[in-house]
C-alpha cells in the first residue's frame, strides 16, 4: 500500500507534467459540461420531472445561501459562480468513491520499490487544485470590491501611516486577513479530502467487502459538507464586497 501526499504523474505534454488528479480533475469538468447541455436542451416552459427536481434543488439552494448573501439579489449576482464551484467540488468529492478511481493503475519502480500508481485520484486531493479554487474565490471577492467601489476598494488596505497610524496597522491586519483566507479554504478542503481518501485506501486494504460500506457513506456525506461548506464561504466573501460598498455611502 502506498500513499503519497501529492499526485502522482502519468505523462507529460509540452513539458507540463499530467498528474492523475488533473485527468480526474479534466474528467469532471467534461462530467458537468455534458450535464448541464442535456439539463440545457430539456429546459421547457412546463417543467417534465426532471426539469422539476433541478428547479426544486436550485430553489432551495438559493434560499439556503440568503441569509449568508443578505438577501435574494445577490444569491443572483454571485449564483453563477458559487454553484459552478459548488457542483465541481461536489462532484470532484463524490467521484473519488466511484469504484476504480484510485484502485485502477500501473505499477512502477522507485528508489528500488514498486509502487502502484492510480491512473485517477480524487481532485481535490491534490494541494494544487484547492490553492486555485482558493485564488478563484479571494481574486473574485476583490473584484466585486473594485465593481462597487472603484480604487477606493484599497483604501482598507492602503492607509497613510501618518494620517491615520492605528488605521495603517488595521490595513495590515487586514492583508494578512485575506492571505489567510486563502490559506484556510485550500487546506480546509484538501485536508478532509485527503484524509478521507487515506482513510478508505486503508480500510478497503484491511477489510475489501463488507466494511467500507459505512465508510463510503460517510465519504459521501462529508464531500457534500465540504462542497457546501466552500460554497457557503465564497458566497460570503463575494456579498461581503456589496456589503462594504452600502457602508461606504
Amino acid at each position: 500500500m502506498h500513499i503519497s501526499i501529492s499526485p502522482e504523474k502519468l505523462f507529460e505534454i509540452g513539458g507540463v507534467a499530467i498528474t492523475n488528479a488533473f485527468l480526474t480533475n479534466i474528467l469532471v469538468i467534461v462530467l458537468i459540461i455534458v450535464l448541464s447541455a442535456i439539463f440545457y436542451k430539456k429546459i421547457k416552459k412546463v417543467p417534465g420531472r426532471f426539469q422539476a427536481l433541478g428547479e426544486i434543488v436550485l430553489e432551495q439552494f438559493m434560499e439556503f445561501m440568503d441569509s449568508f448573501a443578505g438577501g435574494r439579489k445577490n444569491v443572483r449576482k454571485f449564483l453563477p459562480l458559487v454553484a459552478t464551484i459548488f457542483f465541481l467540488v461536489l462532484i470532484s468529492n463524490w467521484i473519488g468513491t466511484v469504484p476504480g478511481i484510485e484502485s485502477i493503475g500501473y505499477y512502477m519502480m522507485e528508489d528500488g520499490h514498486e509502487v502502484f500508481v492510480p491512473f485517477f485520484r480524487t481532485a481535490n486531493s491534490d494541494l494544487n487544485m484547492t490553492l486555485a479554487l482558493a485564488i478563484i474565490v479571494v481574486i473574485g471577492s476583490h473584484l466585486v470590491g473594485l465593481k462597487h467601489l472603484g480604487r477606493h476598494h484599497f483604501d482598507k488596505f492602503l492607509v497613510n501611516p501618518l494620517k491615520s497610524p492605528i488605521g495603517f496597522f488595521v490595513g495590515i491586519l487586514e492583508a494578512i486577513g485575506e492571505i489567510s483566507r486563502i490559506v484556510s479554504l485550500t487546506f480546509r478542503l484538501f485536508g478532509n479530502i485527503f484524509a478521507g481518501s487515506v482513510l478508505m485506501l486503508i480500510v478497503t486494504f484491511l477489510v475489501p467487502y463488507v466494511i467500507p460500506v459505512p465508510f463510503l457513506g460517510l465519504e459521501l456525506f462529508v464531500g457534500f459538507i465540504q462542497a457546501l461548506v466552500f460554497a457557503v464561504l465564497a458566497m460570503m466573501f463575494m456579498a461581503g464586497s456589496t456589503e462594504a460598498h452600502h457602508q461606504e455611502h
